[in-house]
């Protein structure tokens, strides 16, 4: 590799998310700049970058299969860079140490009140959007259980959890609607093969 990243300086932090600005130099020798939005400490991310110390997931992403009537968890949710609904697939931030499991099963819970009762298959770390941020998720597959409840959403949460069979996704891919693109792959999977596109 011939780009190779000489200093990282924060530009504003957030409790969730910050900017960085990261000075490398590229394959020719000439010095760049390039705007980084990251959850991780600038601390963590100059070790990262500078040390090649391995990056933890920021987040899981679950693929949930409901048990009783064999259909995928899908949310619609208020989203502000998008100025609307969009739908997404459940996710959320890894809390402090917390575990794959845990995590997921505390995200499956709070945004659509289902209980994840059988993790299938982990995949390995992917990541986002890597033009614009370093963030990464785990992939989580499994089996849920039980009925859709907005009680655990937090204040800034506005989300619609909604339950998919192969015959209605179709419907959601033509729609005008704002899809999020991992869903999009996973709505034509799931279209074709049903859960067995998953596990």
């Amino acid at each position: 590799m011939k780009t190779k990243i000489k200093n990282v300086s924060n530009i504003s932090n957030t409790k969730f998310i910050s900017l960085y600005d990261v000075e490398f130099e590229n394959k020719v020798g000439s010095k760049r700049h390039w705007m980084v939005s990251s959850r991780k400490s600038e601390e963590e991310l100059k070790k990262i970058y500078l040390e090649n110390k391995e990056d933890k997931p920021d987040a899981v992403v679950l693929i949930a299969i409901h048990k009783e009537t064999n259909k995928l968890v899908l949310l619609r949710q208020y989203r502000v860079p998008v100025n609307g609904f969009i739908y997404e697939l459940p996710a959320g931030i890894i809390d402090n140490n917390e575990d794959i499991k845990e995590a997921s099963k505390r995200e499956l819970k709070e945004e659509t009140g289902l209980d994840l009762v059988e993790i299938k298959k982990v995949h390995k770390k992917y990541y986002i959007s890597p033009g614009m941020t370093d963030e990464s998720v785990i992939l989580v597959c499994g089996i849920c259980s039980g009925e859709i409840s907005d009680k655990y959403l937090e204040d800034d949460e506005e989300i619609e959890a909604i339950l998919i069979s192969q015959d209605e996704v179709k419907n959601i891919i033509e729609s005008d609607e704002k899809i999020d693109m991992k869903v999009y792959l996973v709505l034509k999977m799931f279209e074709k093969l049903g859960e067995k596109a998953f596990f």
